[in-house]
């Protein structure tokens, strides 16, 4: 193995060079195979040049301006969902815009996110409030029987109606939505969901 055997000066080239070990995207891979990409001695891999600018969309012509702007123009735009639309108050901090968009995403670290990226054991992903269920973002703001029943709680104490969506972008977009009215009733609306989520995450 290329990176593992003692095959140069008898030292795993893994112990010599760990942090490009620790980069490689093959950790496997044999020296044969190196040596037919160019690693070998004297091989091309080894031959000191300087990087270049590219322009990956036009090869032949490279960067133009106008090239970069056709690029710009002709991309299609990519449509926010409500939610996401919605997230963006002028009265919140930034940092619960980022949850907020972080949740709606289904990119908190919840531990069903964290298992699945193999941090965490799959025995050890049930939710922090002791229910039993798997901790997803799902889960947590809105099916536990510990935090996800905030949103009834609010909702009586706002006195709007109690939203059951199956999605967090949904519940988001009904619980905004609930008590109806004006612009102004509609972004209290968004003040209240955006610090509930705060505070059941932190």
């Amino acid at each position: 193995m290329f990176w593992t055997d003692p095959w140069v000066d008898g030292t795993p080239l893994s112990e010599r060079f760990w942090r490009l070990f620790d980069l490689a995207a093959n950790k496997s891979v044999y020296v044969a195979d190196m040596f037919q990409s160019g690693w070998g001695v004297g091989g091309e891999a080894w031959a000191h040049s300087s990087d270049i600018w590219i322009w990956q969309p036009d090869l032949d012509r490279g960067y133009t301006v106008r090239g970069a702007y056709q690029l710009l123009t002709d991309q299609a735009v990519v449509p926010l969902d409500a939610a996401t639309a919605l997230i963006w108050h002028p009265q919140v901090p930034l940092k619960v815009f980022i949850l907020a968009w972080r949740l709606l995403q289904d990119r908190l670290p919840t531990k069903a996110n964290v298992t699945s990226r193999g941090i965490l054991l799959v025995g050890d992903s049930h939710c922090v409030s002791g229910c039993g269920s798997v901790e997803s973002a799902h889960h947590v703001f809105i099916s536990c029987s510990m935090f996800g029943s905030l949103w009834s709680l609010v909702s009586s104490w706002v006195g709007s109606a109690t939203v059951t969506a199956q999605t967090l972008s949904d519940h988001f977009v009904q619980f905004t939505t609930s008590a109806g009215g004006t612009r102004a009733r509609r972004s209290f609306m968004q003040l209240i969901w955006l610090a509930c989520v705060w505070v059941v995450w932190t």
